[in-house]
């Protein structure tokens, strides 16, 4: 039986042939292989230098890490999570995991629903405005939901406010009428101390603006009602989700409930059986029929055996702007590990950087780099068939023509005698075609993303569900802010120019 540390060597073995080769040999066989269609969405690998070779290596290498095991397990509601010893059911939200915990979160979609129900009924007075506060998973999920799918809307004005700079707030309070204000405060504990301090500042600006009962005007979106409760929200008011749903994964519970009120239930629902879909082809498919794991394979190849350090999302499509921005928590915060699951180095390169942009925007800015520079960076283009705009035809096909041919010219490339105009090609893109962008899609296609990440970790040994990299810091600046730790020179003497007596720091 094959080992992981066989598997690993076996891939540091193989030898990617060039990109045009592998397409001219046998082309229908590759689009075979490396082409999938899941929940109206096409995935194409074919030019990435995956192979039969490096498929089987990583499929042995899946098998050795009992990613069969770990999927059961993250479906079943057992212990996905081992540093947290808890579970990770994100999917259950969407209706595919343990019966309880499908059942519990059903139950909190439905108050949701009836939230929004008397929220539309007038129990809150004339809402026109929703301000969402939160940060992280709390803030990026709901911000591509409604950037994406409510443009066309005019339910409701949601503005999502994650930043602790007052500019971002105080820019709401010009555009918002307090009177006509809800605000939903998003927290997973209820003590992040950007998201409280914003929370505070917006009650004091409905009190200032006379609003009667400002904290009836608050709702908040936690998996820690009692924390809610004590800061002074209504336990009616409060739409709780379950602890073992991960920040960066829980656009699909409570959190996600500014795009619910701003899209319509019916939109959150179908965002909810869009990932279902692609839920149970991640379950129900093996090796590289299952297009999460053979996304992962081509991952894997770029990181740890062509030495890769980033990898660059471009969307082809204005709504789908935000989804660089959300994909870098999902997939950094996730899988930014050094350690395996059982606390050993991991010996190997975990998440690549992730980044991007806008096409086109990006090619007469980044693409530079892309084509001719000395790194090499497997690019993501994500495109859909249809557009959102009834403008002249030659917008989206002018718009899907230069994505396609980016593609195609970062793999074959042009030579020439002048090296400044020498295009050097077999470099890897994968593209990912929506047939259109609905919340069905939309829902499949984070889903996508979410599964691809675990299976990374499955291949990396890895824990994707804690995230204690990023406590370090927000402790140190709480400490730094109150005084309460004593730093270095360095960080004093900058502390003191920056605030000066404002700060409470030690002096030097």
């Amino acid at each position: 039986m094959t080992t992981a540390s066989d598997a690993w060597q076996a891939l540091s073995n193989w030898q990617p042939q060039k990109l045009t080769d592998l397409v001219a040999a046998d082309p229908e066989t590759r689009l075979q292989a490396l082409v999938r269609s899941v929940a109206d969405i096409r995935f194409d690998f074919a030019k990435t230098h995956l192979d039969a070779a490096a498929v089987g290596i990583l499929s042995g290498l899946a098998d050795a890490q009992d990613f069969a095991g770990r999927r059961k397990t993250l479906f079943s509601g057992g212990i996905a999570n081992p540093t947290e010893d808890r579970a990770a059911e994100h999917s259950a939200e969407r209706g595919d995991g343990a019966p309880e915990s499908v059942h519990a979160a059903q139950a909190l979609h439905q108050r949701m629903r009836m939230m929004i129900d008397a929220i539309e009924a007038g129990a809150f007075g004339e809402i026109r405005h929703l301000l969402h506060i939160g940060i992280g998973g709390s803030a990026l999920g709901p911000d591509l939901l409604i950037d994406a799918l409510g443009r066309h809307s005019d339910r409701y004005d949601v503005a999502i406010v994650s930043n602790v700079d007052g500019a971002a707030l105080d820019e709401v309070f010009v555009k918002f009428s307090p009177e006509h204000t809800l605000v939903a405060v998003a927290s997973k504990t209820f003590t992040t101390t950007e998201t409280l301090l914003n929370a505070n500042s917006a009650l004091q600006w409905l009190e200032e603006a006379g609003v009667s009962d400002p904290l009836g005007r608050f709702i908040a979106l936690t998996a820690k009602p009692e924390r809610a409760i004590e800061w002074g929200i209504d336990e009616t008011r409060i739409l709780p989700f379950n602890e073992s749903v991960g920040g960066r994964y829980s656009l699909w519970s409570s959190i996600g409930f500014p795009a619910a009120l701003a899209l319509g239930w019916d939109a959150f629902a179908d965002l909810l059986e869009g990932a279902a879909e692609m839920d149970r082809h991640f379950r129900l498919s093996d090796g590289a029929d299952n297009v999460c794991l053979l996304a992962a394979f081509a991952d894997q190849i770029y990181a740890n055996r062509l030495g890769c350090q980033t990898r660059a999302v471009f969307a082809y499509d204005e709504r789908l702007r935000l989804l660089p921005d959300y994909l870098q928590q999902l997939e950094m915060e996730s899988n930014g590990k050094s350690v395996t699951l059982g606390g050993q180095p991991v010996g190997r390169e975990s998440a690549p950087i992730t980044w991007g942009g806008v096409g086109t925007d990006a090619q007469h800015a980044v693409f530079q780099l892309l084509h001719q520079g000395t790194r090499l960076t497997p690019v993501e283009f994500v495109v859909a068939r249809e557009p959102d705009h009834l403008l002249d035809e030659a917008h989206h096909e002018t718009l899907v023509a230069n994505c396609i041919a980016q593609g195609a010219a970062l793999m074959t490339g042009r030579a020439s005698a002048d090296g400044a105009r020498n295009y050097p090609g077999d470099r890897p893109s994968t593209t990912i075609l929506l047939d259109q962008v609905t919340p069905c899609t939309l829902g499949a296609l984070i889903a996508f993303y979410e599964h691809r990440v675990f299976a990374n970790a499955v291949l990396l040994g890895i824990n994707p569900f804690d995230q204690f990299g990023v406590e370090l810091g927000k402790e140190m600046a709480k400490g730094l802010a109150e005084g309460t730790v004593e730093f270095d020179p360095a960080t004093q003497a900058l502390m003191q120019a920056a605030l000066g007596e404002r700060t409470s720091a030690p002096s030097l």
